[in-house]
């Protein structure tokens, strides 16, 4: 997992490095400013006529250091310093004596216009850093501004200028295409608010020391293969199928027998030993044609789901997906949840009935996992003003119902009752399709029948059904993406973590 760190521990971190290595602090500059440019390099060529706008603190030194080196590389480069009232720092001032005049430097002190840049077709914002820790105001904000009203090509150093590393941002903010981040994320790079300002971001290796970093407390994970990879439970030779579990899925009903399908097939593609699929009566030959590998139960009901018993031969439950919220279905939902007391799946119609039935919350058996959309997270804890907001409602409704939470979406962010949070790192716009909630409950339902815990069953259910997004994406495209799609590259994602 990479370490997801706050301002303040990002510069504990590069004090760190820099007294035990040792390096110096322009040293640790320049590999930063080298670790841009190689990125740099890589994606654009000295056709572009590049202007880089820089503040006057180390951020500001970082755009200097790069200007520099692109000036090597050959790219016409001028310069902007922004002098607002910020203290220049050594660093800084080393890196602008470094230019030693090869490169064009204007000032901006008092005015600027848009007509300042016109010439450039890529600009790099280097004003302010991860420091910064109140709106920009001023000529700063005249400046982000101006630079926004541009067509050229917009690229950050390590933040966008005027966002927050940590928090809620407002005021001015820079819109990058592209923000090119030292060693590790910025928690404000997975919040969907800030999509509009980071663009699409990176990360360059600048030399952090990872005893510095593995001394460092941090409840914000990214997830990643390497890490997800030693989850995976191995097989071995005389391993049978009684050995992986019996899951129970309920889901589906009248007009939504497909829910149970997708889940059903996914659960299956996740390598559980045993599958129960109950169902209402009517959707018998359904389930029993499209998914033969797994055991029908039926329901007394012949639409939707009204009670199923008894429960405790199955290692856990996965329900929701499809079911509706008709009022036998919320007594059947109350009901089994008194009976069953191994942590489960819940999704979909089983939130949407918790969430007017407050009273089912305190019944979920402790480390079950929960897996809403924003909107049905929104039914379960109230509205948000923001983001950041969110991912606190989203801790401490994980605590207090003692389950992991997934909150789906682009970075799926997982909360554990630990205080622990992990965003997923796989996954694609395509995946925005009707059925992929339901691949992902069955996934999550075959994993924990497995015998993984509950944080475990997320991380790697979370990652093998983004990657499968990811795989099928890249062969079909993400606009014809269906749910069915997902399960036909579980096998490829689980053969890639395996």
């Amino acid at each position: 997992m990479i370490k997801i760190l706050s301002s303040s521990q990002i510069k504990q971190l590069d004090a760190y490095t820099i007294q035990h290595e040792p390096v110096s602090s322009i040293e640790l500059m320049e590999r930063a400013c080298q670790a841009f440019t190689n990125w740099f390099v890589e994606k654009y060529d000295a056709t572009h006529r590049v202007g880089i706008i820089c503040g006057t603190g180390n951020n500001g030194g970082d755009g200097l250091g790069i200007a520099r080196m692109l000036h090597a590389w050959n790219y016409p480069v001028k310069v902007w310093i922004v002098r607002g009232g910020v203290k220049e720092t050594t660093d800084f001032q080393i890196n602008l004596q470094r230019l030693e005049n090869k490169i064009s430097v204007a000032e901006i002190t008092t005015e600027v216009s848009t007509e300042n840049f016109s010439d450039r077709t890529l600009l790099i914002d280097a004003i302010f850093g991860s420091g910064l820790s109140r709106p920009v105001e001023g000529i700063y904000e005249e400046v982000i501004d101006c630079l926004n009203s541009t067509k050229a090509i917009k690229i950050s150093v390590d933040m966008p200028s005027g966002l927050f590393a940590d928090q809620h941002s407002s005021g001015e903010i820079f819109r990058a295409q592209h923000t090119v981040s030292f060693q590790l994320p910025k928690l404000s790079f997975l919040m969907p608010e800030n999509h509009l300002y980071v663009g699409d971001w990176h990360l360059v290796d600048i030399g952090l020391s990872k005893k510095g970093l593995s001394d460092i407390h941090s409840r914000h994970y990214y997830t990643t293969l390497k890490s997800v990879r030693k989850l995976v439970k191995q097989r071995n030779k005389f391993d049978h199928k009684g050995k992986f579990g019996h899951a129970l899925l309920i889901a589906g009903s009248t007009g939504k027998r497909g829910a149970c399908i997708l889940a059903a097939k996914a659960c299956l593609r996740s390598g559980v030993g045993l599958l129960s699929a109950h169902v209402p009566e009517k959707g018998h030959v359904i389930i029993q044609s499209a998914v033969p590998e797994a055991m029908a139960s039926l329901d007394n009901s012949s639409d939707y789901f009204s009670g199923i018993e008894p429960v405790n031969q199955f290692d856990t439950i996965g329900m929701g997906p499809g079911i509706g919220q008709h009022a036998d279905t919320k007594n059947a939902i109350t009901k089994l949840l008194k009976s069953f007391t191994r942590p489960m799946v819940i999704d979909a119609d089983a939130l949407n009935i918790m969430a007017t039935h407050a009273e089912l919350l305190e019944l979920i058996p402790a480390e079950s996992i929960l897996t809403p959309h924003p909107k049905e997270f929104e039914r379960l804890t109230g509205s948000w003003s923001n983001d950041f907001e969110r991912l606190v409602k989203l801790e401490r409704f994980s605590k207090k119902s003692n389950a992991v939470v997934i909150l789906k979406g682009a970075y799926s962010t997982i909360a554990c009752p630990s205080g622990n949070i992990f965003f997923n790192s796989t996954g694609n716009p395509g995946m925005a399709t009707a059925g992929s909630g339901d691949v992902l409950t069955g996934i999550l339902t075959g994993l924990l029948a497995q015998g993984y815990s509950a944080e475990e069953a997320a991380i790697l259910g979370v990652f093998v059904h983004g990657l499968s997004g990811d795989l099928a994406a890249r062969e079909k495209g993400s606009i014809s993406l269906i749910g069915g799609d997902l399960i036909d590259f579980l096998p490829f994602s689980f053969k890639k973590v395996s």
